[in-house]
């Protein structure tokens, strides 16, 4: 795995807190200022800004657009997924870091939860590379397909959801490169 990439470090500690966590959500559907945030998320002003800043300075936010108000200049942040890469060269801290403000962020969001179909799993298993590599794709087409389709909130005639996924391979068996299953141009492993 080499040396930890202190950048994708840095984008994970920032994301690694559940408020952080709601804004990039937010943020998914339509570009924010900071007053529309704290609105939002009923928040202060400040609070707002310094997570969006702290966001912003890793490069998980873009500024959309700056719009003036009352003398000053508002800028509007959008959190764009498509632009994200899988990167795993942070330490395992930093991921369960993560993987706990995203728990924390799961629970809150279950107390939310609307009666009606919902779905959850949790496996550790085995599966031959070719498996593990299409249900990662599969995951990672839902995922694209949910940010993609993201609407401001509270647009009328959509459903507010809830999706989180989480998945790797672990140790014992395949891992890195030998985890993929080879493809036609890569020949036979």
């Amino acid at each position: 795995m080499g040396e930890p990439d202190d950048g994708a470090v840095a984008r994970l500690r920032a994301t690694a807190h559940p408020l952080r966590l709601r804004i990039l959500s937010l943020l998914t559907g339509e570009a924010m200022s900071a007053a529309e945030v704290a609105r939002e998320l009923d928040l202060t002003h400040a609070n707002a800004s310094y997570h969006l800043r702290v966001l912003h300075d890793v490069g998980k936010l873009v500024v959309e657009g700056e719009e003036k108000i009352r003398g000053g200049v508002a800028k509007r942040y959008r959190y764009d997924a498509t632009r994200e890469v899988a990167d795993r060269s942070s330490g395992v801290e930093d991921r369960v870091a993560y993987a706990r403000a995203n728990a924390v962020e799961v629970e809150r969001r279950l107390l939310d939860a609307a009666p009606g179909p919902a779905a959850s799993s949790d496996l550790e298993t085995w599966v031959s590379p070719e498996t593990w590599r299409r249900a990662v794709d599969l995951l990672h087409e839902a995922s694209t397909l949910l940010h993609a389709a993201a609407l401001p909130a509270g647009t009328p005639d959509t459903v507010h959801v809830s999706a989180t996924h989480t998945a790797f391979t672990m140790t014992g068996g395949l891992t890195g490169e030998a985890s993929r299953p080879p493809t036609d141009q890569e020949g036979p492993r």
